[in-house]
Formats: structure tokens, sequence, C-alpha cells
């Protein structure tokens, strides 16, 4: 695959003029938990996978510089994900400044956006902004991520609410409207970009269409989305929404409460959930994390449409991962469900995902499919599916990564 050239224009007096054939692109790095065996440290032990990302992806921009073929301002633009609270922002800013230090780089030459997806970030954004305040230019919800933290950081006061009651609940709103209020109130109007989650339903654009008004409505001037496609349709919602107005509309209502983002998503005493509602969340959650985990550990697959329980292709990545398993993980923590009906739910999901699979279209090509069903216990990608479930109380910050990537490495040595 290639980039768009550049386009070649006559204009109505003759002259020839040239417009930019692509969008400007963003380049997402890791977080800073994760390190990599590609590079060993003097002790031997392994180097932190943010900083070394963050130095070959700066040094592959290089080339662009001299072509202007993305940024026509010289600046490379780094997503930065899983930063919790100002103190891991300033540490990207150290390792920013490194980078631009080896690589000869003018000071401030790499831009970084933050995503708003962990707990401590969401309550001290603008300290995070600060911390990154000659860097940044966006910053952005992150729905999955953001709840799977909230799960896990308030793990110990309670079994959490269905995953569906999640967007409804007081904290969310609180959570989307600050970022927008904190954005604005450092003045990005005009300037950087408040973006807003992915739309994860790729075969259901129309919906989309009607739908994803709501993040310009909402003040966001930029959002995920799962194709380019998606990203033609989406941008038609900004000729209908006059973003800068909503935006200074905005600015004069009332700010997001603190309180509000601090209240926990759990259940009330009074709320009693019948046995059919408890399996049936148990079945939504164990059918995505094995459905995900499948193509991850056999495939190496990071993200991809994968369908859900209803059969509905969705754009699962570790973010889907996270907020299923540390569910599942809080509700058996709390005696809502068993491990001995966890593991009966998860071996039933296992054979409708191997269904799945062996149906769906965009798995033909790569390597056979294996069937989690047949054997569960030489099945890597099973194993895995049930250790982030059981083990996902003592996962740091309840990240999948330190499993996933450990257990493909086992599958990947057979």
């Amino acid at each position: 695959r290639k980039l768009n050239k550049d386009r070649n224009y006559i204009s109505s007096d003759g002259s020839k003029y040239k417009l930019h054939g692509r969008s400007l692109l963003l380049n997402r790095n890791v977080g800073h938990l994760m390190t990599t065996p590609s590079i060993l440290l003097r002790d031997g032990s392994e180097c932190p996978e943010g900083i070394l990302d963050a130095f070959v992806t700066s040094a592959s921009c290089l080339h662009d510089f001299k072509i202007r073929g993305n940024s026509r301002k010289n600046a490379i633009y780094i997503v930065k994900p899983k930063m919790h609270g100002p103190e891991e922002c300033l540490f990207t800013d150290l390792i920013f400044k490194k980078v631009e230090k080896v690589l000869k780089m003018r000071n401030n030459q790499i831009l970084c956006g933050i995503m708003d997806e962990e707990r401590r970030t969401s309550v001290n954004l603008k300290e995070c902004i600060r911390a990154l305040k000659k860097r940044v230019f966006f910053i952005n919800t992150g729905f999955l991520d953001r709840t799977g933290d909230e799960i896990h950081t308030s793990m110990e006061f309670g079994p959490m609410i269905l995953k569906g009651d999640m967007k409804s609940s007081k904290w969310i709103q609180a959570y989307e409207n600050n970022n927008v209020d904190i954005g604005l109130s450092c003045g990005f109007s005009g300037k950087a970009q408040i973006g807003k989650g992915m739309w994860a339903m790729p075969d259901l654009l129309n919906d989309m269409m009607n739908q994803k008004i709501s993040h310009p409505e909402s003040g966001a001037n930029c959002a995920w989305v799962p194709s380019p496609t998606a990203a033609a349709i989406h941008s038609l919602h900004y000729h209908q929404v006059d973003v800068f107005s909503k935006q200074n509309e905005i600015m004069k209502r009332k700010k997001a409460k603190l309180d509000d983002l601090l209240e926990i998503p759990i259940n009330s005493p009074k709320n009693k959930w019948s046995k059919s509602q408890i399996s049936n969340e148990l079945k939504n959650n164990a059918q995505g994390i094995l459905g995900y985990v499948v193509r991850w550990i056999d495939q190496s697959v990071g993200c991809s449409k994968v369908p859900n329980i209803n059969g509905i292709g969705l754009m699962e990545d570790r973010a889907t991962c996270r907020i299923s398993s540390q569910h599942i993980a809080n509700w058996l923590h709390h005696g809502v469900c068993s491990k001995k009906q966890v593991l009966e739910i998860m071996k039933k999901m296992a054979k409708i995902v191997d269904n799945q699979n062996l149906k769906d279209k965009s798995m033909k090509g790569q390597a056979p499919y294996q069937s989690m069903g047949k054997n569960y216990h030489q099945s890597i990608a099973f194993k895995t599916a049930c250790d982030l479930v059981f083990h996902g109380k003592s996962q740091p910050s309840g990240y999948t990564e330190p499993l996933l990537h450990f257990n493909r490495i086992m599958k990947k040595s057979i």
C-alpha cells in the first residue's frame, strides 16, 4: 500500500497549482507499561517499548521532512495512549526531548495527542495538558479503556453495573463533558483538536451517519472512525454542524462536576439481578474476550472486525478486551458469579466463537483456524482468555498486554 499523491489542477486562468492529496496522518505510539526484547539493556533486561517506539517512529518521520508529504509544518504528530496523570505526561515530554536531541531536531518538533482514557488523567486533565503544553495538539476520550480503568481502580468498592448501562451512567456523562470543557478552557478552539471515540460497527454506516453527528454537536472537531469510507461519511457531519459555534455555546454552560466524574458505577444493593441477567452478561463478556483473543494469539491480529454475540461485526481491540475481562473479574471478586460458572460459560462461548470464525470470509487466506472447543486444555488462546478473567484483578491497571504478549510468544514457540 502507498499514500495518495498530491493532486494537480489547472485554474480558470490557465495556471497550474497543487493540493495536498492526503489527510494529516497521526502516529499512535504504545503506552509506558510494556517492554520489548528487540533491544536489551546492559543488565540484560528488556528495553521499555514506549521509549524505543518514540525513537523509531520519529526517525522514520525525518524522511517526511524532506518532501513534506504529511506535515506541512515539519512536525511529528504522536498520539500517546494510556498515560496516568500529569507525572506520566511529564515523562512523555522528557522522552520526546531526548529523541529531539539525539535526532538533532528542533525543540517541540514532536507534538503529542493526549488520550484521556485513564481515571487519573480525567481528574487531572488540565494538569496533563499543562505538562505537555508546548506539544499538545489534541485530547480525546476513549470510552472502553476509560471504563476498564474505572472498573480496575474501583475494584474493591463493589460489583459494577451492567456493561450496557455504563454509557448512561453519571460518571460517563461528566467524563465526556469534562474533556470538552477542559479543552476549551485551555484555548483549544481553532488551535487544537478535541476528539471523541470510535464508531465500532463498520458495516452499519447508515446508523453511523444518523448517530455520530452527536460528536460535533458535543463540541468535538475530530473523532475515531473504523475506515476511510467511514471517515468520508463522518466528514459530512462537519458540514451540517458549525463546531466552532457549538464550542462558543459550550463555553457558556455549567462545567462538569468533579463529584459526578468520581461517582463510582457500582450496583445499588436494591437492584437485584436475575440469574438470566447475570448469565447473559457473562456470555456477552466471554464471547467478546474469546472472539478477540483467539485472533490475537493464533493469527497475531491485534485489531479486526470481530462478530459479537449477535453476529454484528465490531472493531475490537485490547480496550474492549480490557473492559470485558475486568467486568467479569470484578463480579468474581464480589461473588456475583462463581469461577465454575464463568468457566462453563467460557467453554460454551468458545464453541460459538469457533463457529463464527469458520464462517468468517475475512479469515480465509490466513493460517487454518484452530478451534478452541475441540480441546480446551491444549488451546493457548482459550487459556489466555481465561487468564485475563481469573487473573484480571492482579493485572497492572487491568491491562491485557502482559498476558497477551506472553501467550503469543508461547504460541509462536510451538
